[in-house]
């Protein structure tokens, strides 16, 4: 109330005071050179190229297992036994009934030289004898799918089933994995997918190991979309031994283009693909032409040149032409990847 007070009597004596004048300030930036990367991001899941699974064509009880996950086995290992008791006295029945069939059909070949029995009669064995040997054959086969054995060198990834469970048919006591080196399934959105071919190389971060960085190339782009989440599969291969485990999620940025020395500015600076630069102490609004984009830093292409000042953080209270003061900002020195 009192100031109030004081500027009116002020301006009633005559006398009139100005406020001095002075410009806003604005923090800016120097564009840097440095290495810039154009990539499409995804999100995937650790996997095995070829995944075998292992199950029982039947119904059993697990008696024996030979090996746990993470064992490296050999192709034709014997990885558990199903049970198979009833299975072998069923054998045994069946290849008593061919002992016998064999010696009717050699008791009928002998009587049939002699004329004492028919042809008939001597067809009739030959048929008893193939029919108990095949039995026999069958129920030896059936008792070879009680044993699990390893179709192929490869790794245990999985078992499902402890000793004493009764294992339902067809289901997966064990997952191998064999025959090539991981890989990671990834899920591309559809606007990027055109950019994305096969060869192209790729960047793999892993929360389970933080601060590294592996090294992939695209393997297969699935041809068919998914509809509903408007995506699709991308499968990368690693281009190098890695510690990742099937099942881990990993962060890809696969790379579209790559420039060595390309014109960086902050991410912040850029609004609406416009930047405002300071010219002889005046703003200026100017339009760019983008490359790639990171978290941090932005290409630019054309409308900034080195010797630029860019205005960091822009707001809308900037005006074309405006006299302004500026101050450096910080800026960060790691190239944008």
């Amino acid at each position: 109330m009192i100031a109030i007070i004081g500027i009116a009597a002020l301006l009633a004596g005559g006398y009139f005071y100005v406020w001095p004048a002075v410009s806003p300030s604005v923090a800016v930036v120097r564009p840097e050179r440095g290495p810039a990367v154009q990539a499409v991001y995804a999100t995937g899941t650790v996997e095995a190229t070829v995944m075998l699974p292992l199950a029982a064509r039947s119904a059993a009880r697990l008696v024996a297992l030979n090996v746990d996950e993470g064992a490296t086995v050999k192709k034709g290992a014997v990885l558990a036994q199903l049970e198979d008791a009833d299975l072998q006295r069923t054998i045994d029945q069946l290849q008593a009934a061919e002992r016998f069939a064999k010696k009717e059909f050699a008791r009928a070949a002998a009587m049939v030289r002699s004329g004492v029995v028919s042809q008939a009669a001597f067809e009739q064995a030959k048929a008893n004898l193939d029919a108990a040997a095949a039995a026999a054959a069958k129920a030896q086969t059936e008792a070879g799918y009680m044993k699990l054995t390893a179709p192929a060198d490869g790794l245990v990834i999985k078992r499902d089933g402890e000793i004493g469970q009764m294992i339902p048919a067809n289901q997966p006591v064990f997952w191998l994995s064999c025959c090539a080196p991981l890989r990671i399934a990834t899920e591309v959105d559809e606007e990027d997918i055109a950019q994305v071919a096969v060869g192209q190389p790729v960047l793999i971060r892993a929360d389970a190991f933080p601060g590294r960085i592996f090294h992939g190339a695209v393997q297969s782009i699935t041809p068919k979309g998914d509809p509903v989440d408007r995506s699709y599969r991308v499968r990368i291969g690693f281009t190098e031994d890695t510690p990742l485990h099937i099942g881990m999620t990993a962060e890809t940025n696969i790379v579209i283009n790559e420039t060595k020395d390309a014109l960086l500015i902050p991410a912040s600076a850029v609004v609406k693909d416009k930047v405002w630069l300071v010219r002889d102490g005046r703003l200026v609004e100017q339009a760019v032409t983008l490359g790639a984009k990171g978290a941090d830093k932005i290409e630019i292409r054309s409308g900034v040149a080195m010797e630029d000042s860019v205005v960091a953080k822009p707001d809308a209270k900037l005006r074309d032409g405006r006299k302004i003061r500026v101050t450096a900002a910080k800026q960060k020195t790691e190239p944008e990847r």
